[in-house]
C-alpha cells in the first residue's frame, strides 16, 4: 500500500485541551491506536511543541488548532482547520475545561466565575458537539463518535466549587441528549468520568488529596493518572462498545462506590 493510501485509511480525532494534563494523556493513547490528531488549546503553538512532538513520535500526524472553545468564532476556526487539513473528523473528545480561579463556597460564588466555568466546560462542548454532529451526519459511513470528559463532580457535590459541579452535571445530561439524537444514525456518544487525577489543575490541592487517599477515600489507594483516562477514551474511540451509547465509564479508583 502506498504511503498516501495508508494515510487516507487513518481516522482523525480532535481533542480539546489536548496539549497537557488529561487531554495529552488521551491524545497519546489515541496516537498509539493509530489516530491522526487535531489538538486544541489556548496556548500559542510554540508553547506546546514538546507535547505535539511526543504525539508525532507516537506515529500520529498532528495539527495544532488553537482557540477558546467558549467563543463561537474561535470554535469555527478550530473546526475549519481540522476539516481543511484532514478532510474528515471521526472522533470528537470534549476535554477542555477550567477550574475556578478561587474555590469559594456557593454562598460566595461570583457570576464571573460561574459564567467562565459554564461557558468553557459546558457551552463550548455543547456547541462544538452540535457542529461536529451535523458534519458527521453528512457522511453516513463515517463510523464516528463523540466522547465527553466530565468528572465525578457530575454527581459528587463540592460546595466550594459549585459552578464546576454544575457544568459537569450538565455535560452528563448533554451526553445523554446527543446519544438519543444521534443513536438512530449510528453515532455513539459516551461519557468518561475521571476522579482524582494528577494534573496541573489538581496540583494546588495535592496535600489535601494525599491525606484523603491515605485515609481511605479510594478503593484503589493512589492518584489517578492522565494515562488512566487515556486508556478508557482510546477503548471507546476504537469502536469496541458500539452498542453502549450514552453510557458512563468511571475512571475514579472506586471513589464513588458506596461503602459501609
Amino acid at each position: 500500500m502506498k504511503q498516501e493510501d495508508r494515510k487516507a485509511t487513518k481516522r482523525t480525532a480532535l481533542v480539546t485541551g489536548g496539549s497537557r494534563g488529561i487531554g495529552l494523556g488521551i491524545a497519546r493513547h489515541l496516537a498509539q491506536q493509530g489516530f491522526n490528531l487535531a489538538i486544541n488549546g489556548v496556548r500559542n503553538e510554540d508553547a506546546v511543541q514538546e507535547a505535539l512532538q511526543s504525539l508525532r513520535e507516537a506515529g500520529a500526524e498532528v495539527v495544532y488548532c488553537p482557540g477558546d472553545v467558549s467563543d463561537a468564532a474561535q470554535r469555527e476556526q478550530v473546526l475549519q482547520k481540522v476539516y481543511s487539513h484532514f478532510g474528515l473528523l471521526h472522533v470528537l473528545v470534549n476535554n477542555a475545561g477550567v477550574a475556578p480561579k478561587e474555590r469559594k463556597d456557593i454562598l460566595e460564588t461570583t457570576e464571573e466565575s460561574y459564567d467562565r466555568l459554564l461557558n468553557t466546560n459546558l457551552k463550548g462542548a455543547f456547541f462544538l458537539s452540535q457542529a461536529v454532529a451535523n458534519r458527521m451526519l453528512q457522511t453516513p459511513d463515517l463510523q464516528g463518535c463523540i466522547i465527553n470528559i466530565s468528572s465525578i463532580s457530575a454527581t459528587v457535590a463540592s460546595v466550594n466549587r459549585g459552578e464546576y459541579c454544575i457544568a459537569k452535571a450538565g455535560m452528563s445530561m448533554m451526553t445523554q441528549l446527543f446519544a438519543v439524537r444521534l443513536g438512530p444514525h449510528g453515532i455513539p456518544v459516551y461519557e468518561v468520568r475521571p476522579g482524582v487525577i494528577a494534573t496541573d489543575m489538581t496540583a494546588g490541592v495535592q496535600e489535601k488529596y494525599d491525606r484523603l487517599i491515605e485515609n481511605g477515600l479510594l478503593v484503589q489507594p493512589r492518584w489517578g493518572l492522565p494515562d488512566d483516562v487515556g486508556k478508557a477514551v482510546a477503548m471507546l474511540a476504537s469502536g469496541v462498545l458500539p452498542y453502549s451509547t450514552g453510557q458512563v465509564v468511571m475512571v475514579d479508583g472506586g471513589l464513588t462506590i458506596s461503602r459501609l
